[in-house]
């Protein structure tokens, strides 16, 4: 499965009066990468699936805390 959080590095001006952020993220949810729902999917048990909050483990998307920032090492 593709990775669902992604990186990039924008553009930062030398004329920006705020401190830069080098490294920036977007999540990408995996519904997105599965057209339509194919058969026989494996599922997770009923007390799992209330867990993660869906029956299948190929749509689970963690919930990832944006405090925390991955800083590109100068």
């Amino acid at each position: 499965m593709n990775e669902q959080v992604r990186y990039y590095k924008p553009f930062v001006s030398p004329l920006d009066p705020c401190p830069p952020i080098r490294i920036k993220s977007y999540s990408t949810p995996p519904q997105l990468f599965i057209p339509f729902q194919p058969p026989n999917l494996p599922q997770f048990t009923p007390f799992e699936a209330l867990k993660y909050g869906t029956l299948w483990p190929q749509l689970y998307s963690p919930y990832g805390s944006k405090n925390v920032r991955a800083e590109e090492g100068d």
